[in-house]
């Protein structure tokens, strides 16, 4: 038996909204611990890891171990039936092939249930190792998203460069280049508005736009964004999600052959 239930239902609202374009189908985990998600986008370029604790809802049950397999953009359309304000209740019985999604308005003088078809899906767990990151850029993530969204309408990659000046983003397209600098800025009066950046070392990475602006859907979630470099790695690009965990997503850079085969 499951049973989870989300006070701050527009959260699960926000993150759907946030992955169902970057993943068609995924396997929710449910342990005794949280309800997670690990899943790839459909050209296996990027890797999206979701994780709510369960301190995080008001009620957690999990008898054992259960992975749900559903289609994200028919989850999306039933969370769209619900109200922002709506308390969200997550059922599922042991061995069912469904799952129910409970809707109750905060004054609960209105329930609606749907329930929904559960999937069959193959998914193989990968492990995201541990790893020392070069540098890590905390910012407003609404400013990340500006930045990106600006970007695209000139390029459709973005430099992603981290040095003692600060972090600068640029790309290059027909109609010109674009550079944006932001600087480490930690005494602002809101610690949500301050840019931080930690570097061990200097880090230049060239990544796709289109997925930037897809991770950016995130935003709603959290008042800042993390994103950790590394020049052998992909980049961790992660939102926090109230006290109760993370929406984190992975992209591997370009590596400038690419580019040299585009050219010839």
């Amino acid at each position: 038996m499951l049973e989870l239930r989300l006070v701050q239902g527009s959260l699960l609202k926000k993150v759907m909204e946030s992955i169902k374009d970057l993943v068609n189908d995924a396997n929710f985990d449910c342990s005794a611990t949280g309800f997670s998600l690990q899943a790839m986008d459909s050209s296996h370029v990027a890797l999206v890891s979701l994780l709510l604790r369960a301190e995080g809802f008001e009620h957690y049950r999990c008898d054992r171990n259960i992975s749900m397999g559903m289609n994200l953009n028919n989850m999306s359309k039933m969370l769209k039936c619900a109200g922002n304000d709506d308390i969200i209740t997550l059922k599922a019985d042991d061995g069912s092939d469904t799952v129910t999604f409970m809707f109750e308005s905060p004054t609960q003088d209105k329930i609606a249930d749907f329930e929904m078809k559960l999937m069959d899906i193959d998914s193989e767990h990968l492990g995201i190792p541990e790893a020392e990151y070069h540098a890590i850029v905390r910012m407003p993530s609404s400013e990340f998203a500006r930045i990106c969204k600006d970007l695209s309408s000139i390029g459709d990659t973005v430099v992603i460069s981290v040095s003692k000046e600060g972090v600068k983003f640029s790309t290059r397209g027909d109609i010109g280049t674009a550079n944006v600098v932001c600087r480490q800025n930690t005494t602002v009066d809101k610690p949500e508005e301050a840019t931080v950046i930690e570097m061990n070392e200097p880090v230049s990475l060239t990544f796709a736009l289109r997925y930037m602006n897809s991770f950016t859907k995130a935003t709603p979630l959290s008042n800042t964004v993390t994103i950790s470099l590394s020049s052998e790695l992909p980049v961790v690009v992660e939102y926090k999600i109230a006290e109760m965990g993370y929406i984190r997503f992975y992209l591997a850079p370009k590596i400038e052959e690419d580019d040299e085969e585009n050219k010839s």
